[in-house]
């Protein structure tokens, strides 16, 4: 556990109704959670469990019910839009659907663009701005030149990804959110992703935060892992702790469901 790092973001007694007298549903109860600079954090659990309610109210999306997030020691503040903006620069997320992140008429040149301008950069040089967006696509081996004046459609699913990867190498925020980041792509490409992302936290230290239902993902790629199930965390550790040792029934069965859980994850071949 990477304790005496910094808190990036950390959370009390969280909590998010749905609904109200008979059809009211509790999909995050009283949870507490706190994460560290550059700690890489799976939270897993099945569909249903919270976990992308909870990843919504990380990322501002929706509000809590009751409870506070804390954001690098301080009570949050997204109570208006400013606010809000200035939060997104620093919490971004990448989500399992590639297509859906990218407004599809724009050109991947002004999608870049937008993160430059994120930065404060809004004003450098066109050749600066040339020369950091192809940094960015070099990071994740894509042509910047190759991709000017295209549509991200015009991608295949694995470009996207890897633009996507690029977007957050510009942007720089303290803290991404990855949810299911690999369910759309194919093994080999997967590790590549992760791999990406690893490098990333390795060269920036953001606090890197996994949301998924894949338990070997969580075991080879991070420090903590909190184990969800039905609002609550059942379980939560040190990845060799909570998936070598486990102390729960969910757990144990979530682990039994990987076949393949203790097989090294490659990522020499990438």
């Amino acid at each position: 556990m990477h304790s005496h790092k910094p808190l990036c973001l950390s959370g009390s007694g969280l909590t998010k109704v749905f609904g109200l007298g008979r059809t009211k549903t509790v999909a995050v109860d009283r949870v507490d959670f706190e994460f560290h600079e550059g700690e890489v954090i799976s939270i897993v659990g099945e569909s249903g469990s919270g976990k992308t309610t909870l990843a919504k109210m990380l990322l501002g999306l929706i509000n809590p019910t009751e409870g506070e997030i804390y954001f690098q020691g301080q009570k949050r503040d997204i109570s208006t839009q400013k606010k809000k903006q200035e939060y997104w620069k620093n919490t971004q997320a990448i989500f399992q659907d590639p297509f859906s992140s990218y407004n599809i008429f724009s050109k991947i040149d002004t999608v870049l663009l937008d993160c430059i301008h994120m930065r404060g950069g809004r004003k450098l040089p066109k050749e600066q701005k040339i020369a950091l967006m192809t940094e960015a696509c070099g990071f994740v081996n894509l042509k910047f030149a190759e991709l000017t004046n295209k549509y991200p459609f015009e991608l295949s699913g694995g470009q996207m990804q890897r633009l996507m990867i690029a977007r957050i190498f510009l942007l720089k925020p303290k803290i991404l959110l990855a949810d299911e980041p690999t369910s759309m792509i194919d093994a080999c490409s997967r590790a590549t992703i992760l791999d990406y992302l690893m490098k990333l936290r390795d060269e920036t230290g953001m606090t890197l935060i996994f949301i998924t239902h894949d338990i070997g993902l969580a075991y080879y790629v991070s420090d903590s892992v909190y184990i969800m199930e039905r609002g609550k965390f059942v379980e939560r550790g040190s990845a060799d702790d909570v998936i070598l040792r486990p102390k729960q029934p969910y757990t144990r069965r979530l682990i039994n469901d990987v076949p393949k859980i203790y097989e090294e994850w490659d990522l020499s071949t990438v």
